[in-house]
């Protein structure tokens, strides 16, 4: 297999592609559920809501939070974690142009 050229692409590019490539693991996407039914930062809950132990959530945590879609903060001897609003507003500028693009009639599409 080839090495991806990720030097050819714009910095945007990469980070909204990391970003998505983060949302796709269904425990990952789990996560992200449970973190938008609360309207506050979760520390420890998270094993008791999903069917894997906590070694594999925290490593789920880190890629979510590595490519900034989480955020999360010590309380005590725990770390708890909340989705980054910012970081999902860029998604969302990002899918509604997609949207905008799509709603326009395009005659010459295939």
């Amino acid at each position: 297999m080839g090495i991806t050229k990720t030097s050819e692409y714009a910095s945007n590019q990469l980070i909204i592609a990391n970003r998505l490539k983060a949302l796709g693991h269904p425990a990952r996407i789990a996560i992200i559920d449970i973190l938008l039914q609360r309207s506050t930062c979760i520390c420890g809950e998270l094993v008791n809501e999903l069917p894997l132990s906590q070694p594999t959530i925290s490593q789920h945590l880190k890629e979510l939070k590595t490519v900034g879609l989480i955020k999360g903060s010590i309380e005590g001897t725990s770390v708890c974690y909340c989705l980054d609003n910012a970081v999902f507003s860029e998604l969302i500028t990002y899918f509604d142009s997609i949207k905008l693009f799509l709603q326009k009639p395009n005659s010459e599409c295939c």
